[in-house]
């Protein structure tokens, strides 16, 4: 179960990060490179966190507790940032907010639900930087 769940919120990231990467950017004047990810919550079940981190690598963690956060300078070859939680074995009506924090300002944000079979997924898509 838990290689599907991991499996599933790659191919969240990815989706996400494929959808999000258009030009909608609000700060594309900002040049800090500082980028924050932060997970918060009452969700109680086992959960992994999917997300680039600096050279556009992928990375995949189990989170232990709550909260969570992954903080990093991405590097000049970095196209931006994205995050996927997900997990199951929680109770329903839980939840999760995921945050993409760039240069101290909240770019993107999500709070997800635990379904009735206690799973939850959270995505709050992607961080372009401005070109």
């Amino acid at each position: 179960m838990k290689s599907i769940l991991k499996t599933l919120a790659i191919v969240l990231t990815l989706a996400f990060t494929a959808v999000s990467c258009s030009s909608d950017n609000d700060d594309k004047g900002s040049s800090s490179r500082d980028i924050k990810y932060e997970v918060t919550g009452n969700y109680s079940g086992t959960l992994s966190a999917n997300y680039i981190e600096s050279g556009n690598s992928g990375q995949n963690v189990d989170i232990t507790s709550l909260p969570w956060s992954k903080e990093f300078t991405a590097s000049a070859d970095t196209y931006g940032g994205g995050i996927t939680v997900s997990g199951h074995g929680g109770t329903p009506g839980q939840t999760l907010t995921v945050k993409i924090i760039v240069g101290g300002k909240v770019q993107k944000e999500t709070t997800a639900t635990a379904t009735n079979d206690g799973i939850i997924v959270a995505a709050p898509g992607s961080f372009v930087f401005g070109q």
